[in-house]
């Protein structure tokens, strides 16, 4: 990785690592790392010299990241390549990935659940323990889809401060 500072490499590869293990190709991890940590866009070849990739990749890994809505295309003046920037910052590039995991994971299990519990008319005594245990996700999913929603609707500011809160929070609820 040239031209970048060690604590930046170090990063680089440990967000690729976290990406795996998070069920994000690491390619797609890294490049996400080194443009979050660029202070400019970067284009395409400049990702391809300084992680060492092919354009290929890049150009994959460069269209996922769009695809979450934490990547986005710039123009720079006198240059026609396109250039690419992440979010910078944290809190709402964070929403930004939990709202895109929810479409992409919770909602279609949520759906899934509804129609299993939906389907065909008086459920057989087997089935009892099945439609018990659906149930019991369906109710936790939805009070986490519910709970995301509100918290999603708090400002940034407000969310830091409550989390900063932490034990106080929790005791003012009467939760500790």
């Amino acid at each position: 990785m040239p031209d970048l500072p060690p604590i930046a490499r170090k990063f680089i590869l440990h967000w690729g690592e976290m990406g795996a293990r998070w069920g994000i190709n690491r390619t797609v991890a890294q490049i996400h790392a080194l443009l979050y940590l660029s202070e400019r866009p970067l284009h395409a070849e400049e990702i391809c010299e300084t992680l060492d990739l092919a354009r290929s990749n890049v150009s994959v890994a460069v269209k996922e990241l769009q695809g979450w809505g934490i990547v986005k295309i710039t123009h720079l003046q006198g240059d026609s390549r396109n250039h690419f920037e992440s979010m910078k910052d944290v809190y709402e590039m964070f929403r930004v990935i939990t709202n895109e995991r929810k479409r992409r994971e919770v909602d279609p299990t949520l759906k899934l659940i509804n129609d299993c519990l939906q389907d065909g008319g008086k459920p057989k005594a087997s089935e009892a323990y099945v439609r018990e245990r659906l149930e019991s996700m369906k109710e936790f999913f939805d009070l986490a889809v519910n709970f995301s929603a509100q918290v999603d609707k708090v400002s940034t500011p407000a969310l830091v401060k409550a989390a900063k809160m932490g034990d106080k929070a929790l005791r003012l609820l009467g939760l500790s």
